[in-house]
């Protein structure tokens, strides 16, 4: 990205977790390529049942895969490997009862607000 060119934003916003690990696995398998192949600053935003996913040990909570199959925990690691931004909604925290040092590492609590600002700044989005 050339000096004072504006980082480009893409926006994933995940609703879907353990209740429906194929569509949260998606969701991470967008956000990597959306990084990836697009040099976009990629931002999964969790809410509800999302959340769940950024929880340690809640992408292991997934029932079995046939094999040859990416896990939920392996949609993960790509996503964090290639600087995938993950934040958890602090509202739906609250109601969850998680607190920051129940985050996998690098994922982090945020305001409300901050999906609203996301979404206002954002060049793309998907929801899961």
């Amino acid at each position: 990205m050339a000096e004072g060119e504006d980082e480009k934003l893409f926006l994933m916003l995940l609703t879907s977790g353990l209740n429906n690990p194929a569509l949260a696995r998606s969701a991470l398998m967008f956000a990597t390529v959306a990084k990836v192949a697009f040099d976009l600053r990629t931002v999964v935003y969790c809410i509800q049942d999302g959340a769940d996913v950024l929880v340690k040990g809640g992408a292991e909570k997934e029932p079995p895969m046939k094999p040859g199959q990416p896990t939920l925990r392996q949609r993960l690691d790509e996503a964090l490997e290639a600087g995938v931004e993950l934040e958890v909604c602090e509202v739906t925290a609250i109601n969850k009862g998680i607190h920051a040092e129940d985050l996998i590492e690098g994922a982090t609590i945020s305001g409300a607000a901050s999906l609203i600002a996301l979404t206002m700044e954002a060049v793309g989005s998907l929801t899961f």
